[in-house]
């Protein structure tokens, strides 16, 4: 099956946040940091195979591949905040977690109307 770097873009995400979610998880379970490893690996391992799935779909209908991309971007924000702030202490920027969690859901509900009107868009 040939791809085009869209979908290749996509999957590279996806890949990107399984690992981080793995490692989360483990990390949560070893540490004991449940409250900020915890929502960064359900989020992470959650996000992951949808974005998966949409880039193995990946119509050439911009509405929905704009969905894709905020939904990527919101998982990889969210993710790198609780992240960061595992690590270092130190929030990735101010309400990055926040903008990252409005993104995903935003991302989804855009992803509802590219489903709805089609390649009409």
């Amino acid at each position: 099956m040939k791809t085009d770097w869209f979908s290749r873009s996509i999957l590279a995400f996806a890949a990107i946040l399984g690992a981080a979610g793995v490692a989360a998880a483990a990390g949560a379970t070893h540490t004991g940091d449940q409250a900020l490893l915890g929502p960064l690996a359900l989020v992470a391992l959650t996000h992951a195979p949808a974005l998966i799935a949409l880039g193995a779909y990946a119509p050439p209908f911009w509405l929905m591949r704009s969905a894709m991309v905020v939904i990527a971007s919101g998982a990889v924000l969210f993710s790198a905040d609780l992240a960061t702030r595992h690590f270092t202490g130190a929030a990735l920027f101010l309400h990055a977690a926040p903008v990252g969690g409005t993104a995903l859901i935003v991302g989804w509900l855009i992803l509802a109307v590219s489903a709805v009107i089609g390649r009409r868009g």
